[in-house]
Order: C-alpha cells, then sequence, then structure tokens
C-alpha cells in the first residue's frame, strides 16, 4: 500500500527521539525538553474547575470562546501595542497549530520559506508538507542575528513567508533592532509574509521590547502565533492563538476548523485567568539559572552566546572535533547526562542545554559535563 509521499519522507521529531534514547540508555539527568517544571498556576487550575462545574464542556465556537478572544485583544495592546479585534484572532491547539493553520494557509507548491537557523526542528517537516521549500538562514556566524548579506542572499522571486522565533528556541537568542529592520526592509518590497512564532515572548532577561508585529504599517503580512504553555506553565494544556488581518484569518480559519473544529472549550476558560498572571517570578528564576548555567560554561572554556531570553542556552563543541549527536550520545552513555544535538536544531556544531529544570539537576549535570569535557580536552591536548 502506498502512503502519502509528503509523509513518508519526512521523519519524526529528532528532539523527542533523542530523548527517548537517553531514557533506554539509563540516562538520569536530562535537559533536553522544553517543559517548565513549575505547575500551573493556581488561580488558572480554579478557573478551569469552575468553567467544568458551569458545564463549559460543549462544543466552543471554532474561533474561540468571544471572552478570552477579547481578553486577548486587551492583553497585546497593553503587552506589544498593537490592536487587534477578536474577529482578528484565533485560538489555536498550541502555538504549533497556529503555525501549521499558518504555512498551510499560504504556501503553495515549490513556494520558499526562510527559517533562521538554528530553529527549532518542527518547521522543516510542515514546510515540506506543504510541499513548500525549507531554506536556511545561517545565522551562527553572526551570534544569531540577522545580516542584511544573509537574508539578501536566501530570499528570492518564490520566497513566500520567513518564520522568526525571538527569543529563539534553541539559543535564547532576541532579534535585535537591526535585525528585525534587515527582514522590514525585504518584506516591504515583496509578497511575502512573517510567520512570527512569539511562545517566549514574556521569558525575558533586560528591558522587554515589542518584536516584529510592532511594524503595523505591514499588518496585513503579518502573522502572529502565541502560546499558554511557556509563559504559564501549561505546555499540557495544549492552548495558543493566532493573530492576524481579516484576510488572513478567513484562510487560517478552515485549516483550523477541519483540523481542530475548535481548542479545548473549558480551558479556555482558565486561559482567562492565565492572561491575568504575572510570570515574573518565574522569568526570575529562570535569570538564575541561566547565570548559573553560562558561567560554567564559560568556565569550561567552551563558546558560548548568553541568551536573552527563553530557557535554553547553546554552546558550540566543534572544537572536540566530533558530530553533535556523537557528542550527546557520548554524554548521555559514559555520564548519564542527556541534552539536545544541536544538529535537530540544523546547527551542527552545538549542543542545546534546557535550563527550565531544577538547579539541583542542573548542578549536578553540569558537574558531570565539565568532567567530560575536561576528559576530551586531555585527548585533544
Amino acid at each position: 500500500m502506498k502512503f502519502n509521499e509528503q509523509v513518508t519522507r519526512i521523519e519524526p521529531s529528532p528532539l523527542r527521539a533523542f530523548n527517548d534514547m537517553a531514557h533506554k540508555e539509563g540516562a538520569e539527568l536530562f535537559l533536553t525538553l522544553g517543559e517548565p517544571d513549575f505547575h500551573t498556576p493556581q488561580q488558572v487550575k480554579d478557573a478551569c474547575g469552575v468553567a467544568l462545574e458551569n458545564n463549559k464542556t460543549f462544543y466552543a465556537p471554532t474561533m474561540g470562546v468571544a471572552e478570552l478572544r477579547r481578553e486577548i485583544s486587551a492583553f497585546e495592546k497593553k503587552l506589544n501595542g498593537v490592536d487587534y479585534d477578536e474577529n482578528e484572532i484565533m485560538i489555536t491547539t498550541g502555538s504549533t497549530e497556529a503555525i501549521m493553520s499558518a504555512l498551510f494557509a499560504v504556501v503553495n507548491e515549490g513556494d520558499e520559506v526562510i527559517v533562521p537557523v538554528p530553529a527549532f526542528s518542527m518547521y522543516k517537516p510542515v514546510i515540506e508538507l506543504c510541499k513548500g521549500r525549507y531554506v536556511e538562514l545561517n545565522t551562527a556566524p553572526d551570534n544569531f542575528q540577522i545580516t542584511e548579506k544573509a537574508l539578501a542572499s536566501v530570499v528570492s522571486d518564490k520566497t513566500k513567508a520567513i518564520i522568526l522565533t525571538s527569543p529563539n528556541n534553541p539559543t535564547g537568542t532576541i532579534l535585535d533592532e537591526k535585525s528585525l529592520l534587515n527582514v522590514y526592509e525585504q518584506v516591504k518590497k515583496r509578497d511575502m509574509f512573517v510567520i512570527c512564532d512569539e511562545c517566549y515572548n514574556q521569558l525575558v532577561y533586560n528591558e522587554r521590547r515589542p518584536g516584529f508585529v510592532r511594524f503595523q504599517d505591514l499588518r496585513e503580512k503579518i502573522v502572529y502565533c502565541q502560546s499558554f504553555s511557556k509563559p504559564y506553565a501549561m505546555t499540557g494544556w495544549r492552548l495558543g492563538y493566532m493573530m492576524a488581518s481579516k484576510e488572513f484569518i478567513e484562510q487560517a480559519f478552515k485549516v483550523h476548523q477541519y483540523t481542530t473544529v475548535c481548542a479545548n472549550t473549558f480551558i479556555q476558560y482558565a486561559a482567562i485567568e492565565a492572561l491575568r498572571f504575572d510570570p515574573a517570578p518565574f522569568v526570575e528564576e529562570y535569570r538564575k539559572r541561566r547565570d548559573y548555567c553560562y558561567d560554567r560554561l564559560v568556565a569550561m572554556g567552551l563558546d558560548v552566546v548568553k541568551p536573552e531570553g527563553a530557557f535554553y542556552i547553546m554552546p558550540n563543541i566543534s572544537k572536540f572535533g566530533m558530530s553533535s549527536m556523537e557528542f550527546c550520545t557520548r554524554l548521555v552513555k559514559e555520564c548519564k547526562v542527556a541534552v539536545i544535538p544541536g544538529v535537530c536544531f540544523s546547527a551542527e556544531g552545538y549542543m542545546r542545554i534546557g535550563y527550565c529544570v531544577s538547579m539541583d539537576t542542573i548542578v549536578k549535570a553540569l558537574d558531570r559535563l565539565e568532567k567530560f569535557v575536561a576528559g576530551l580536552e586531555k585527548k585533544c591536548a
């Protein structure tokens, strides 16, 4: 029997595959998946309980509960200074579905989608499912920023969109003003969209500034995808949203409708309360962990860019003369420590460390990593 060729060509998530391998190999300390170790705020759980008691268990409108969309509209106006009304906001099953709906709404066969790398591993297979062409923009030589020259080298007449993730997964880097303006200059003169994956945009360590969404003169070209997972420790709740022009939402709505019908109803009422929760205590704890990881990695002699947001750090390990997969596999087998190989993010020569775990786990894991690195350096000497 023949299956869909687009599906058979893609592979399951390499992140999940490596994490599963590490479990099978008996790893003891995991700094792999991007899941906050905090519990969902009590006020959110209480609101969910109230919604259940009030029998909010029927289908929600496909666009989402109107009260939540109005709350998001007010929230985004306060946070990013942008004005999207409830008819320009669609509630989705996580930001993953928002991004998928956006790509399926715009990508035709042969269209190119630019993805600055290192990047989250889901973008490439989804673009390929749409029969589009995944085009990498390598930001590693420029401290994970987007230069005018690098962007110009990958833009073409077939470019349909660019995906921006800031703060970035896996690097924790925030795109600076120059990077955003470089993208702006290309987009304003072309028929292309900017899909903003903003799921970490509240987890910022310095003064927070709005991302690409603030360029509202390009409003018709901007698609903003957001998640409740990371800022509110709600990964298992699977809720997110898309903001875009009415014209864009009308098309993405069709994909969303035939994929999920609607997001979970009672969770949407809980999400209203989530938007009223200040994640600052979470951010402060991540900052402490970020600082500890950065200082330890620098002391180990690893080349690393200090993250400005999210909860990942990505040191360069190319000096050890082995692939990131070999390095990380050996780390699992010899030290029982699991991190993610950079190749999973189109970033060979790096590894991603997630510090959204307890400080005790971080300290123990970095102690073992330090011994492992010291042993490699001794062999290289």
